[in-house]
């Protein structure tokens, strides 16, 4: 059975906005990570630059040196 067309385009927006939301998502938890590994370093995330972001990222991927 064929749905039709407006029901179609009702299921394809519904669709399209949970990838949306999926897409979102990890970034969203990637950003509530760094903000949580930012206040463990008393700093705050929200208030950095994006060269400070940038140079924190680089920290925390090169902590070993």
């Amino acid at each position: 059975m064929q749905l039709p067309p407006e029901s179609r385009r009702l299921v394809l927006l519904a669709l399209a906005k949970e990838s949306e939301q999926e897409r979102d998502s990890p970034m969203e938890y990637a950003q509530n990570q760094l903000r949580s590994l930012c206040a463990e370093r008393g700093l705050n995330w929200d208030s950095m630059s994006e060269d400070e972001r940038e140079s924190f990222i680089d920290d925390l991927v090169h902590e070993d040196r």
